[in-house]
């Protein structure tokens, strides 16, 4: 039961939730205690010792319901099939006592499998597949590419070849026999089938998850479908989560600053330098502010929605985060992207300021007239858009004025490179006034510039 404890562990930790070494050994020493003959018990021993949290407490069940849950062995066949034999026999008891008298010597010349099937003993078949799931092993599957392989393996390890010579030989002298035998084959086929679809669901969701992640990652935002939208704000929170990580630890080490040699031995002269007042280099930090202007037009609306997403997402990091949204006019939505969910968040702003004609002159000026002054030397501003004005003023001045006024001035573009400065495209005019400028069409390429952002505060 340790070996199964560990695969659980295993398997709890790849449905999401966090489970340490030394939870893990708290957990042993529980269930040492509550045993395992209450199945009920035991789920709320787990629960109590492993969950942290509501989410982690519904993972975790339903974990503990997967992996302690058996495949059924499907013999349905074969009881159908024994019951027409029984019918059959009883109509004729002659016939049914020579009948019994031919299938038990032709039993004795079927392998330990044939036999096994046969007999229809459900706790035998769930045992022996059990056994070669172990032989062949199964907790070593990742993805389901893999199921055919663990599946081959588990039967071979049943003995499935001798089983099959069983059906042949039998054909010609019990034909009744190896149809029979065929039928309980075909179930046994389905009984591991499921044994496996089940181990890949425990041990290999954290691959799957990641290699789905992987894909999205590169990904086109404007060409995401209705149904990856959730797995792709999902993917964004994981970002933001790991962004967090990264750059909020450093700031609060680096509070205190780095020791300051020379004032520190100077302080405890009178002690023969034996330090005992410390000095310290402080440097000061500009507090980061961080103003995003963000295109919610049709053509990038859903790019600009994982993005307002992922920067509202990371106000440990940056202290001081205002969004606005644009289309033919600028609006503030920074109170809506913070008290509300983003689903709710999202429909507000497009029943506002979305899907319309992108007017970036228009809006610019409605920024300068309005909240020009929120802009200081620390703000860094981002723009996000494609830099489509549909042949209106660009008013490239104002964003001159910004560039001028702002720490520095970002631009994130979903768009390509090689259509840049064609058609309505006012890229070429726009990166003149810009500090930096780039390619935002991914979450792999929108996580990288974010990164970049913040880590200039750090």
């Amino acid at each position: 039961m340790r070996e199964n404890l560990h695969r659980f562990f295993r398997a709890a930790r790849g449905a999401g939730v966090r489970v340490s070494p030394a939870e893990s050994i708290d957990a042993m020493r529980a269930v040492a205690q509550v045993g395992f003959a209450d199945r009920d018990i035991l789920r709320d021993t787990f629960l109590l010792t492993l969950a942290k949290t509501q989410d982690e407490k519904r993972s975790l069940g339903e974990c503990f319901d997967l992996f302690f849950s058996q495949p059924e062995p499907q013999q349905e066949g074969a009881e159908q099939n024994k019951a027409d034999d029984s019918s059959e026999s009883g109509a004729n008891p002659s016939a049914d006592e020579h009948g019994d008298a031919a299938g038990g010597a032709a039993n004795e010349n079927v392998g330990p499998l044939a036999q096994m099937l046969l007999s229809q003993d459900r706790a035998a078949i769930s045992t022996a597949i059990a056994n070669a799931s172990g032989a062949a092993s199964l907790p070593d599957i990742r993805y389901f590419t893999q199921r055919g392989i663990f599946q081959t393996r588990i039967l071979d390890a049943m003995g499935i070849q001798r089983l099959r010579d069983d059906i042949d030989e039998q054909t010609t002298r019990n034909p009744a026999l190896a149809e029979r035998l065929q039928e309980a084959l075909n179930g046994l086929r389905g009984t591991v089938r499921d044994a496996v679809s089940q181990a890949l669901l425990l041990y290999g969701r954290e691959e799957t998850e990641n290699l789905r992640n992987e894909i999205l990652r590169n990904a086109p935002l404007a060409r995401i479908e209705p149904r990856q939208v959730e797995q792709m704000r999902a993917l964004i929170r994981q970002i933001a989560r790991r962004l967090r990580e990264r750059y909020s630890k450093p700031r609060k080490r680096q509070r205190r600053g780095h020791l300051d040699v020379r004032r520190t031995l100077r302080r405890n002269a009178a002690w023969g330098g034996v330090p005992f007042l410390t000095a310290w280099k402080r440097k000061h930090r500009d507090r980061p502010k961080i103003i995003a202007l963000c295109d919610v037009s049709g053509s990038v609306a859903r790019v600009s929605d994982f993005f307002l997403l992922l920067i509202h997402s990371l106000h440990e990091v940056v202290d001081d985060v205002r969004s606005f949204a644009f289309s033919g006019h600028l609006i503030e939505v920074s109170d809506i992207l913070e008290s509300k969910s983003p689903e709710e968040a999202m429909k507000e702003i497009m029943s506002k300021v979305g899907f319309g004609s992108s007017d970036y002159g228009n809006s610019f000026a409605d920024f300068e007239h309005n909240w020009m002054s929120a802009i200081t030397p620390q703000t860094t501003v981002i723009v996000l858009g494609d830099a489509r004005s549909n042949n209106l003023d660009p008013r490239a001045d104002i964003l001159r004025r910004i560039g001028e006024r702002s720490k520095r001035l970002v631009w994130l573009n979903p768009e390509g490179r090689m259509v840049w400065g064609f058609g309505d495209s006012e890229m070429p005019r726009y990166a003149t006034f810009c500090t930096v400028v780039r390619q935002c069409a991914t979450a792999r390429q929108l996580e990288r510039a974010v990164s970049d952002i913040v880590s200039t505060y750090q």
